[in-house]
């Protein structure tokens, strides 16, 4: 007897892949012709991080910059009492720059105020970006290994590609939406990739329990057999994914906002890693081992 089937992820895979494939199509052309919002991380330019013991005023601070003759990029209000700066700079400041700013501030705020400076060159952010991105394959193929040694190369070839598919998930929303992306957005994206492969493995890992039992002779058999290993995890997948995407929710609300977009991406990974755990890779699974069976 089956497992009670409230959606049969195998007859609707269809629909899933096709969900996907429209979200991530969008994102390749939002990458194609926008591009990605880089951070200074990336990108060469400067970032400053400014402390008061008093509420810094925005339009002041713009004033100040302004009349030291810089145009920052992006402005962002801090800390408790609105008493610290965050400012992007797309240009590299110099030595002498930065300290009229800060003896600028020191006039207007006070003995008091304190400055974090972080200059990166155009070498710098092309060896980061590029540092950035063999870290994710390094961790990709490494899972990749890691599935095709617990279990068979069906389960790693659906493994792979759900979570290169959660991964290119969050770089397309930022990519839509023109987030700014950043080293911490890339720590978001690498773990995601961590739960994603871990929903993945817990799902799969009932496959195999219930493969040792199973006698499949037709593809209903099989679509039966993942449809039982999903439900029958559904709930301890929706609780580790909860936990951490409340914790997540929180520091985006309650956080600084300098890791209000990596707990954004967070939410997007997460939300994404829950879905093609038992929409994609799943379904990717039954297609695979579908012809095995010859049906």
């Amino acid at each position: 007897m089956h497992y009670k089937v409230h959606l049969d992820f195998v007859k609707n895979r269809k629909y899933f892949y096709i969900a996907s494939l429209i979200i991530c199509a969008l994102g390749v052309f939002m990458l194609m012709f926008k591009g990605l919002h880089y951070g200074v991380d990336f990108r060469a330019g400067t970032s400053m991080d400014i402390s008061a013991s008093q509420s810094i005023d925005r339009a002041k601070a713009e004033e100040l910059f302004a009349a030291n003759g810089v145009e920052p990029e992006t402005i962002t209000l801090g800390g408790d009492t609105g008493n610290r700066l965050s400012v992007r700079f797309n240009d590299i400041l110099s030595e002498e720059a930065v300290k009229k700013l800060k003896e600028a501030f020191t006039s207007a705020y006070g003995s008091d105020v304190s400055q974090e400076v972080n200059t990166v060159t155009p070498d710098m952010a092309i060896e980061q970006k590029n540092k950035a991105l063999i870290a994710m394959g390094i961790a990709s193929i490494a899972i990749c290994l890691y599935v095709t040694m617990r279990f068979e190369w069906r389960f790693a070839i659906a493994s792979i590609i759900a979570i290169l598919h959660d991964a290119f998930l969050v770089i397309s929303f930022f990519a839509i939406f023109q987030l700014e992306v950043n080293l911490p957005f890339m720590a978001a994206v690498l773990t995601t990739i961590g739960y994603s492969i871990n929903d993945k493995i817990v799902i799969f890992d009932r496959v195999r329990e219930n493969l040792r039992f199973a006698k499949l002779k037709t593809s209903d058999d099989l679509a039966g057999l993942l449809n039982d290993s999903i439900w029958q995890t559904m709930t301890r997948n929706i609780n580790t994914v909860l936990t951490v995407l409340i914790a997540a929710i929180c520091l985006l609300v309650l956080g600084s906002p300098a890791i209000q977009l990596f707990a954004l991406a967070k939410i997007v990974g997460l939300t994404s890693g829950a879905y093609s755990s038992v929409s994609i890779a799943g379904p990717l699974w039954y297609d695979l081992k579908n012809k095995s069976l010859g049906s």
